[in-house]
């Protein structure tokens, strides 16, 4: 029986373990449109909850005799840390899987895998290089699925951004974000966040270095927020209240390195491009950062950059992320 699921009442996720006419309904999260405005809202307001109570020592254990199983294929130093503490903060187990030491990497189909890990584990966060690979998880498990960042899109990074502006501005409405460099699966994340916020976005890429056209349009058939491309870095930073860079040079991509610093130049987040923003305007970046390329070392150690909460944030959106999506809570 195929069961298409929606969002009805108050309930914003599928309740994992619920059974209904046989069907296990779950939630995933491959990317940022798989949530709608109050799912955002709702993990916002926990994970601030949570990061409280983590100040204050006094943080809770609802996973207990859970496990989160990490399969990664590509290099983390955040994103797998902050999951594996998220889970352990919330009193369950983190297992590790180095996708080259599981039987896909010997031809295994995803989808047996998917059902037999549906067996052991009680959700599953993936790092890997195709979003088809990850979206084949997502069919096949029956429990939640997570995108810990693949080639096309990066959304709890996204998430622990948006948190971090919350905590810095008040909100995230009625801001202007500016993005500088590659439209890569950072920006595509930003695009999916403020096609369901509404946000104020506008993405300065070198010509040929572009965000992906259909991500683009799929955002703008939405009809929410405004969002806007162009190859002018000052353009897009002109009263800007956020300002984010990334790496020139995605993983995968290094032997483009040396041709992308020569494009990328006139794109570097520097004093110089940073006062045509607001006077209190923030900087972000999802680290690791080459100090000297997309950014400066001067804005990145200096008073508006926020990179380093950024950073911490991850832990507490995982937190919220995982307590929701396994425990079902709406």
């Amino acid at each position: 029986m195929n069961l298409d699921f929606k969002f009805v009442s108050d309930f914003v996720f599928r309740i994992s373990n619920f059974k209904k006419c046989g069907v296990i309904l779950k939630k995933d999260i491959l990317t940022l449109l798989d949530l709608d405005k109050r799912d955002f809202d709702k993990l916002f307001s926990r994970a601030g909850e949570l990061k409280k109570m983590y100040k204050k020592g006094t943080s809770k254990r609802p996973l207990v005799g859970k496990t989160l199983g990490l399969i990664f294929d590509k290099q983390s130093t955040r994103t797998r840390i902050s999951f594996e503490t998220a889970m352990i903060h919330l009193g369950g187990t983190p297992i590790y899987i180095s996708a080259k030491d599981t039987q896909i990497a010997r031809d295994e189909p995803v989808r047996d895998t998917a059902r037999v890990l549906s067996r052991y584990i009680d959700c599953l966060a993936i790092r890997t290089f195709s979003q088809d690979l990850l979206s084949a998880f997502g069919e096949y498990a029956s429990i939640p699925v997570i995108n810990a960042l693949t080639d096309l899109y990066h959304p709890c990074q996204i998430l622990s951004d948006l948190m971090t502006v919350i905590e810095k501005k008040g909100g995230y409405a009625g801001l202007k974000y500016a993005w500088v460099g590659d439209g890569n699966n950072v920006a595509h994340s930003w695009i999916n966040a403020a096609a369901v916020l509404g946000l104020d976005l506008v993405l300065a890429c070198p010509e040929g270095y572009s965000p992906n056209q259909d991500i683009l349009d799929t955002a703008l058939a939405l009809g929410n927020g405004n969002i806007t491309v162009v190859d002018d870095p000052i353009k897009a930073v002109t009263n800007a209240d956020v300002v984010y860079t990334d790496v020139w040079a995605s993983m995968g991509q290094e032997s483009e390195r040396k041709v992308r610093k020569q494009v990328f130049t006139p794109y570097e987040v520097n004093a110089a491009l940073m006062a045509k923003a607001s006077k209190d305007a923030i900087v972000m970046h999802c680290l690791p950062a080459h100090r000297g390329e997309e950014i400066s070392d001067e804005i990145l150690e200096g008073p508006q950059s926020v990179v380093w909460d950024q950073a911490e944030n991850k832990m507490h959106m995982h937190k919220a992320v995982l307590e929701t999506l396994i425990m079902g809570k709406g």
